[in-house]
């Protein structure tokens, strides 16, 4: 730890965002020296988070007990996004070999989705698993855009959708078709609800740099999807929920968090890009923070809710 950063803190936009807050915390930055960090995941029963380095082809460990990073894997397939399924086990998005991973409890590495009506999936980037096992992910074309974030490569499917993988039978289904650059995702706490991120005004002006909200029918179903938010500070990449269905959400200037009525309540500021967070903590109510080069971290007064 670091201590106090200089250009953090928060920006108390509406009063409910002060009820959220400790006095004293302060932002910390835990560790610095990625390229660009993305993808955290809390392991409660080890009290690590693990998190990824996707142009250094790494993922990284960070022991809260002693506070030591170590690498926890190399290469990763330029791992991207990662979470926690309810056996406790790790499930990643790779970029390099555009797929959907599983990491056993004994080690080995299970491929959960690499392709769709026979073709290639673009890159993998975030993913969730809801409570009934099923694993959906995102699937826009940051890894084959170029070779820093895994290999050149022309995309088979001829779109970037949402997917959801059976957990019973391993059936995947495509279950957007309008989007631009599919990004982040995550459940309201009683998954009724499905928020979804575009980033696609990454490469294109005049495309979408929202959250989008869907219904989730009873068979897994999406219907809905309108727009929840609008990023006023560059896009909206990664996000979590909290216990009481807020949205705390990587942005530009840090981290955005939204009521569940649609307005942004506050802000903790990051002195550089977000690209994701992850509730952690033995009660969850620390956030951790993957800023381009840096984990940080922030103890609030609210709690998280699992990720799956």
């Amino acid at each position: 730890m670091f201590g106090e950063i200089e250009g953090t803190g928060c920006d108390i936009l509406d009063e409910r965002f002060s009820r959220c807050l400790i006095g004293h915390a302060r932002v910390e930055r835990l560790w610095t020296g990625a390229q660009w960090s993305e993808g955290p995941a809390w392991f409660a029963a080890g009290r690590y988070l693990i998190w990824s380095d996707i142009p250094n082809d790494r993922m990284l460990r960070y022991d809260e007990s002693d506070g030591s990073v170590s690498v926890f894997r190399q290469p990763s397939n330029n791992s991207n996004g990662n979470t926690v399924d309810g056996a406790g086990r790790l499930v990643t998005c790779e970029h390099l070999t555009r797929r959907v991973t599983r990491t056993e409890h004994g080690g080995e590495i299970t491929t959960i989705a690499d392709r769709f009506n026979g073709k290639r999936f673009n890159s993998p980037n975030d993913v969730v698993v809801s409570r009934d096992g099923a694993i959906w992910f995102s699937d826009p074309t940051y890894g084959i855009a170029s070779d820093y974030e895994g290999a050149k490569a022309d995309p088979e499917i001829g779109g970037c959708h949402v997917y959801r993988v059976d957990a019973s039978t391993g059936e995947i289904r495509q279950m957007t078709t309008d989007f631009v650059q599919p990004n982040g995702l995550a459940f309201s706490p009683d998954q009724r609800k499905l928020y979804v991120s575009d980033t696609g005004r990454s490469d294109d002006p005049t495309a979408p740099a929202h959250i989008r909200r869907f219904d989730v029918g009873s068979n897994g179903s999406l219907s809905g999807g309108d727009v929840f938010a609008e990023c006023t500070c560059g896009l909206f990449d990664g996000f979590r929920v909290d216990e009481n269905g807020r949205i705390w959400t990587s942005a530009e200037d840090g981290v955005h968090c939204y009521d569940p009525d649609g307005s942004m309540i506050g802000r903790v500021r990051i002195p550089e890009f977000v690209a994701n967070v992850s509730f952690g903590g033995p009660k969850l109510n620390r956030l951790f923070i993957c800023g381009t080069s840096s984990l940080y971290a922030f103890s609030l007064a609210i709690n998280g809710i699992r990720q799956c």
